[in-house]
């Protein structure tokens, strides 16, 4: 498959998918501008190497990976712990007319471990089934659903505390 055709479906990916491939970033780093910078980084990342890409199927979940890589880059390259306090914290979707009604989800999100934070956003907000978010984060499929119960079952905790 030729450069630009790989160009192509990835520019129409990302435009269809742009809200979505912030969000994903936005969990990680919790930052408004980081994100978008997360976001433009990927995308030069993606387009200088799209043609490296032998499977155009796999285009989202490789670009949600190159989304992830970028975004822990920039939290080593901080070297410090981003923790969500009120100035900082968004509801989980951007686009929603009620704001606060996620609230409570929001926060409880932002409490969790990354490494379940991530799988939870991944199938409930992103709508990957269990084996692209293993494909996205490099694990096993069963190390996802293990991640997936544990980090539901720490949300629900965290949410009666709220």
């Amino acid at each position: 498959m030729g450069k630009q055709h790989l160009e192509k479906l990835l520019t129409e990916l990302i435009l269809k998918n742009k809200e979505s491939f912030y969000r994903v970033a936005f969990s990680y780093v919790k930052n408004k501008e980081d994100a978008l910078d997360i976001i433009q980084e990927s995308i030069y990342k993606a387009l200088s190497t799209v043609h490296t890409l032998e499977d155009p199927k796999g285009l989202k979940s490789w670009f949600i990976r190159i989304v992830i890589n970028t975004s822990i880059d920039l939290l080593r390259k901080k070297k410090k712990e981003f923790i969500a306090d009120d100035s900082t914290l968004e509801v989980i979707s951007p686009v929603s007319s009620d704001r606060y009604k996620d609230f409570d989800l929001a926060n409880s999100l932002a409490d969790l471990d990354p490494k379940y934070r991530i799988v939870i956003i991944l199938k409930f907000f992103e709508d990957l089934k269990l084996r692209d978010i293993a494909e996205v984060l490099n694990e096993n499929e069963n190390t996802i659903k293990t991640r997936l119960y544990k980090g539901l079952k720490m949300l629900r905790l965290q949410m009666d505390n709220y």
